[in-house]
């Protein structure tokens, strides 16, 4: 695992790179974004921005959700993987925050993930994009890059990524270290096929040091 520096230096190279990496999710109140990101689970954030003008439109409010039928729901999500399961989500989601909150997005972890639908990386995404409160969500692109980078411990344990990157990144910079990482993953660093022959990172890349002997 690099020191604390080291990794800074990381971020400031993806950076350059990618100086305005941010969500691709389409950015609205905190109730649409919570249903938006439950929806982009094993989906492309491409077919969420599609589906979601529609779905947005016809159910405003939370109130509005929780009266649904997910069957209903489901009309609007056809194109999203999951969409069953996800409708049901959606409008427990929606229950929950009527029932429990006033219809307002509660502004901590434990009470996100509290709500139907809801696990910790969603709760990190909603606090950080919504809220600006510092949280590391860790999806596939960043535990893969934090892995090959040796930003981490060698570990699949999504939790330990996550204390370990909070740990290796200054907390001001974590929601940006976030998007960083997450665009390295989606554009340099791809899972089958990383472009190390144009990554600036390789000289001090772990994996590439391991294909290459």
């Amino acid at each position: 695992m690099l020191e604390k520096k080291q990794v800074s230096k990381i971020l400031d190279t993806m950076k350059e790179r990618f100086p305005k990496a941010d969500t691709t999710l389409e950015k609205t109140d905190p109730f649409h974004f919570l249903l938006s990101i439950i929806l982009s689970a094993q989906a492309t954030d491409v077919s969420v921005n599609k589906a979601t003008p529609a779905l947005f439109k016809a159910y405003a409010t939370p109130a509005d959700l929780a009266q649904a039928d997910p069957s209903e729901v489901e009309k609007y999500i056809k194109t999203i993987g999951l969409y069953h399961n996800k409708a049901k989500y959606l409008v427990g989601c929606a229950k929950d925050l009527v029932e429990r909150f006033d219809g307002k997005v509660p502004k901590t972890r434990e009470e996100l993930m509290d709500l139907t639908g809801v696990g910790r990386k969603t709760a990190n995404v909603e606090l950080a994009e919504c809220f600006g409160i510092p949280a590391f969500a860790v999806d596939t692109h960043v535990s893969r890059v934090a892995n090959r980078l040796a930003l981490v411990e060698p570990t699949k344990n999504v939790l330990k990524i996550e204390h370990q990157l909070m740990e290796q990144v200054d907390e001001n910079r974590w929601i940006e270290a976030h998007h960083l990482l997450i665009a390295w993953g989606r554009h340099q660093c791809l899972a089958r096929k990383p472009k190390c022959e144009t990554c600036p990172l390789s000289f001090e890349c772990k994996y590439f040091k391991e294909i290459n002997g």
